[in-house]
């Protein structure tokens, strides 16, 4: 969802139909084929519900030679594909209309930033240089995930860190206040079960048979049990 809604905004404001707009990599194919099953999920219904006509497509070794050629003869908005199908892309003479579809591209997204490390990682920092320049893409945004890109300790050392390795691998400078990460919010409160009355009172929400589950959000939360 982190770069799935702003490539989809993108699309909608910009008009579908006009070229690949976003490129999505992924290391592995099981990967793509997950992303291209929430797609289906979200856009297929909001299609369906707003008129809209956003399209997308996975482009890998797994496709038959008839939907490739589907996808050649009428590229999508999106493109689900991974690292070595890209470089093919860009070397293939018969999927020159992939390249020319991608002119102007928006966004280059590497999912799993974390395993382009190495000769690899050289490998496919090299192959997003190339890609930039056959898309002509002079204003793309560089986009890279990860759910286990760590260093230091300290949030502002990971943050240097990251946007190092980042501007690495998409061969542009990423500063480290463009790193967006996650921090948790507890929603429960927090409650001491080593104190006696808490004791008692989840005790009494499991062993009594006459209260009923939460049907509310703000229920839910002020259940003892919940917080336990």
């Amino acid at each position: 969802l982190g770069y799935i809604i702003p490539i989809v905004d993108y699309i909608l404001k910009s008009g579908s139909g006009k070229g690949i707009k976003a490129i999505i990599v992924y290391p592995m194919n099981a990967l793509a084929n997950s992303q291209e099953g929430e797609l289906k999920k979200f856009l297929s219904f909001s299609n369906s519900l707003n008129g809209n006509s956003i399209t997308f497509s996975r482009y890998t070794g797994q496709e038959r030679e008839e939907t490739r050629k589907k996808i050649l003869d009428n590229p999508p908005d999106i493109l689900l594909t991974n690292y070595v199908m890209l470089e093919l892309i860009l070397t293939r003479p018969f999927e020159k209309t992939l390249i020319n579809a991608s002119n102007g591209i928006k966004f280059i997204v590497l999912d799993e930033l974390h395993t382009y490390r190495g000769r690899q990682g050289a490998d496919v920092s090299m192959l997003v240089r190339r890609a930039k320049k056959a898309f002509k893409a002079s204003n793309v945004q560089c986009i890279g995930t990860s759910a286990t890109l760590a260093g230091s300790e300290s949030r502002e050392e990971q943050l240097k860190e990251i946007s190092s390795v980042a501007s690495l691998i998409f061969g542009e400078e990423v500063h480290p206040e463009n790193v967006i990460g996650e921090s948790l919010k507890r929603s429960t409160p927090k409650l001491s079960f080593t104190d006696s009355s808490i004791i008692k009172l989840l005790k009494k929400r499991i062993e009594d048979s006459s209260l009923k589950p939460p049907k509310t959000y703000q229920e839910f939360i002020s259940d003892p049990l919940s917080s336990w």
